[in-house]
């Protein structure tokens, strides 16, 4: 337990304290007087004065944020310090400002993955069959569990998703597959017809695809990459998992996927303390993803969040007109409102999944009137 909650401290607040240092680094090269830098909302805990900033540690660790002169109630700032002011400043540097805290949050999961797989490796599936299913076109052709499958028509496999690439690309007027697989010292030739069948996706939704009848044994080796080669598998990693977001945020509008498979701060506490006991590099790796995550989700364009304020400097710069100031407020305080909501459902889902039994507390039973 004390582990888990040491971790999830270190992640959720490294991942607020980078973003807020975006915008508070940006701000302060631009010029813009900021009054307080505070880790998390609501009220102060603990507060310390350095020159023009105070630096806060508040009771609500879900967040923080960066109050800079002129944002907000702009009537206040006096003349003298228009230069100083965040809604004095030309349209590029409060765009820059904004932005400053998802880019931080980006730049830190580019870091972590190169220092990952630059020091570590690359991790992935070896292809070794772990499982057979009974009467499948991979019992017929002779594989067994534990092969492993070191050619495909002629070309060297390293990894399990050279083989799952490979069968999935098969089509029924092809020739069948042919495989070289070691069992013990001994290489063995084979041959497989897939089997086009429907099966599930990650998001559960039913298509149709060519199968063998087999999985992977679960088996992982380490591919060394070094330094230079792993940045560019660090940017590889951030395209695919921002790809895989926006997937999922598509397959959650439109119901394919259950809301109740999101998770909040329970979760990511458990997942943390879960990585944490699995090792260092684990452990920065999932603080690369939650990191990357995050910034995505800051750059949506809702209310509340950096991207809704770029949208609004978008307006701002097609129309070269300023949003009132009072509507501003509004359209911020509606999109707050509907964050608070989305946590407490998240939070929902979190404790459903530890107390499974909740859900029916809610649900009445009776007789039908007749």
């Amino acid at each position: 337990m004390m582990v888990t909650i040491i971790s999830a401290v270190v992640v959720i607040g490294l991942l607020i304290l980078v973003h807020e240092l975006g915008h508070f680094f940006v701000a302060k090269k631009t010029g813009v007087r900021v009054e307080r830098f505070s880790i998390g909302f609501g009220p102060v805990l603990f507060s310390l004065k350095r020159g023009e900033t105070e630096y806060c540690l508040s009771a609500i660790p879900f967040g923080g944020y960066v109050k800079m002169l002129g944002e907000g109630k702009v009537d206040e700032v006096s003349p003298s310090d228009y230069h100083r002011s965040f809604a004095h400043k030309p349209l590029w540097v409060r765009m820059a400002i904004v932005a400053a805290g998802p880019l931080a949050n980006v730049m830190l999961a580019l870091v972590s993955f190169w220092f990952v797989y630059g020091v570590a490796g690359v991790p992935y599936l070896t292809p070794e069959i772990g499982e057979v299913s009974p009467g499948s076109p991979a019992e017929r052709a002779g594989i067994r569990k534990g092969d492993v499958i070191v050619r495909i028509d002629g070309k060297t496999v390293k990894s399990w998703n050279d083989v799952s690439s490979r069968i999935q690309s098969w089509r029924e007027d092809q020739e069948p597959i042919e495989l070289i697989v070691q069992r013990g010292e001994e290489l063995i030739a084979l041959k497989v017809i897939p089997r086009v069948q429907e099966t599930q996706n990650l998001f559960g939704e039913k298509i149709i695809r060519p199968m063998i009848g087999v999985v992977a044994s679960g088996k992982v080796n380490i591919e060394k990459v070094g330094l230079l080669k792993g940045i560019v598998k660090s940017v590889e990693q951030v395209v695919n998992i921002t790809q895989l977001f926006f997937v999922t945020l598509a397959k959650l509008i439109q119901g394919i996927l259950p809301f109740n498979t999101l998770g909040g701060p329970v979760l990511i506490a458990q997942m943390a303390g879960q990585q944490a006991q699995a090792g260092l590099f684990p452990f920065i790796n999932f603080t690369a993803v939650l990191s990357l995550n995050l910034a995505v989700i800051n750059l949506l364009p809702f209310p509340a969040l950096d991207g809704g304020h770029l949208l609004i400097f978008f307006i701002e710069a097609i129309t070269r007109r300023r949003i009132h100031e009072k509507l501003l407020e509004r359209i911020q305080q509606i999109g707050f409102a509907l964050l608070i909501v989305l946590m407490v459902a998240v939070l929902y889902n979190d404790i459903v999944r530890i107390f499974p039994w909740i859900p029916e507390m809610f649900r009445f039973s009776g007789a039908s009137p007749k």
